[in-house]
């Protein structure tokens, strides 16, 4: 096969591959009630149109960005594309019979460039809002909730409370509440200004507070009235019912606590079942016992979406069953939505899952990465999949141009990596910005900032030499004297 051949087979075999997952073997996207793991039909997918557009670029960040166990598989998904840089340039290095040394010494330099883009895209995937699938509500009472969220008021927050917002209304939201760890009063202010007309009251604000006891719990429905400094677990609870509020023991399956019975005992109004903040799933059989414990105390279970402004996209709701929602004033709302969480019945709340791909354990992570691409594209659509297509055959279109096609192809991975180097630094200046504005709450803006304008400079600082050894100097060499 010439050398036409292989990059026209290079392109065929990966478009109709797509095709043939996507027609054949496809997998319907659709939300699960985790409470009685049965298809929640009355919840639909919306799709964004730029998410369409790029799919090819978008598309398989976010799908990634929702794995089951995000923060392990992402580095082993970079991991194996190194690994086939490193097996595929050293065929090419010896299918060659010239300059072999010179192809060595280029594919050794790629690599940190290689490392480098590698890790841009992990940041991206894990900091930086994409436009992602999102739910599309058709029940006739049922109202989205969240219960458990961060803005940059929280030591471990990354946004705004502004895009804490948008970004719930983006998302499908009727309400959420923002649960800052030990404070409160500055989301108090915010929802305040949603009451007082200063921007829509769709999604509504609620306030709560996470509180660090013995345990992680979601103090909901607090009014201003409220301290927890200083008291024990106990005092907290009973303050939080003494002003109409709800308590939710959060992630207490991740074993940082005490018995479920010692929470029951001091009153709280359940717990919760999911959390998105980490792994999407914790152990089925302590789930079970969980579930089955609430039932026999009657407690309520709540979904903990536990967002920060980074990391997993929406993917988990908690859908309550409220009549006559849009004909309620603000304050009718925040009180029907207490009233479930305190009191239930349980038959009221849907904790709603965003399922992509079959669930699996965390068993033999090291392989996941190709079957994560294999479960990707048999959740394609048709236009998903004309959007690859069109996307493959113009790199193909382009990459076969005969005019200036080498210095072209040279220069792809260096200009990515310059893109890299300065998307990290852009970053690091945001963060520091927003840091500085929020100085005394959120910490991480100061500790990723601090950790990537290092890595952006350096990055960008490494590129440069290699572009100036690479294109410069050599055309320097060439030329006529």
């Amino acid at each position: 096969m010439n050398k036409g051949g292989i990059q026209k087979f290079c392109v065929v075999v990966p478009i109709l591959s797509i095709v043939l997952l996507a027609a054949l073997f496809p997998f319907q996207i659709y939300f699960e009630d985790a409470l009685t793991l049965r298809p929640a039909t009355d919840f639909g997918l919306k799709i964004s149109v730029w998410r369409i557009v790029f799919e090819p670029i978008l598309g398989p960040l976010l799908f990634f960005n929702r794995s089951i166990y995000a923060l392990r598989e992402l580095p082993l998904a970079l991991f194996w594309i190194l690994a086939f840089y490193c097996v595929f340039g050293w065929v090419e290095i010896f299918r060659g019979r010239v300059d072999r040394k010179k192809r060595v010494l280029n594919k050794i330099a790629n690599l940190p460039l290689l490392i480098g883009i590698c890790f841009a895209f992990f940041v991206l995937i894990l900091f930086v809002p994409l436009p992602n699938n999102t739910i599309v509500n058709n029940s006739s009472d049922g109202v989205l909730v969240t219960t458990h969220a961060h803005t940059e008021f929280s030591h471990d927050g990354l946004i705004s409370q502004e895009n804490m917002w948008k970004w719930h209304r983006g998302n499908g939201f009727d309400a959420f509440f923002i649960t800052d760890h030990a404070n409160y009063k500055k989301s108090l202010e915010f929802a305040q200004k949603q009451r007082q007309g200063k921007f829509p009251t769709a999604p509504l604000i609620m306030v709560g507070q996470e509180h660090s006891g013995s345990n992680h719990m979601s103090l909901l429905g607090l009014n201003g009235k409220f301290e927890t400094k200083g008291m024990a677990d106990k005092a907290v609870i009973d303050s939080v019912h003494k002003h109409q509020g709800a308590v939710i023991i959060n992630h207490w399956f991740d074993g940082k606590g005490k018995e479920k019975e010692f929470y029951t005992m001091l009153g709280v109004d359940g717990f919760e079942i999911e959390n998105a903040g980490k792994d999407l799933y914790y152990d089925r059989k302590a789930f079970e016992e969980l579930k089955k414990f609430c039932k026999d105390n009657s407690l309520v279970m709540i979904g903990g979406l536990d967002f920060h402004g980074y990391g997993r996209v929406c993917s988990l709701y908690n859908a309550l069953e409220i009549p006559d929602w849009n004909t309620m004033n603000s304050i009718s709302k925040e009180l029907a939505i207490l009233d479930i969480i305190k009191n239930g019945p349980q038959e009221k709340i849907k904790v709603l899952m965003y399922k992509d791909r079959p669930f699996y354990s965390d068993n033999h992570l090291w392989i996941r990465p190709s079957w994560t691409v294999i479960q990707y594209f048999r959740t394609l659509n048709v236009f998903q999949v004309l959007s690859w297509v069109f996307w493959l055959s113009l790199f193909q279109y382009i990459w076969n141009r005969k005019k200036g096609v080498a210095g072209g192809r040279k220069i792809i991975l260096p200009l990515c990596a310059v893109g890299s180097a300065l998307f990290m630094i852009v970053l690091a200046l945001v963060y520091y910005v927003s840091g500085e504005r929020v100085k005394g709450y959120s910490e991480v803006y100061a500790e990723y900032s601090s950790l990537l304008w290092p890595i952006g400079f350096v990055f960008l600082l490494y590129v440069l030499i290699i572009s100036y050894f690479r294109f410069f100097k050599q055309k320097k060499a060439i030329s006529p004297s």
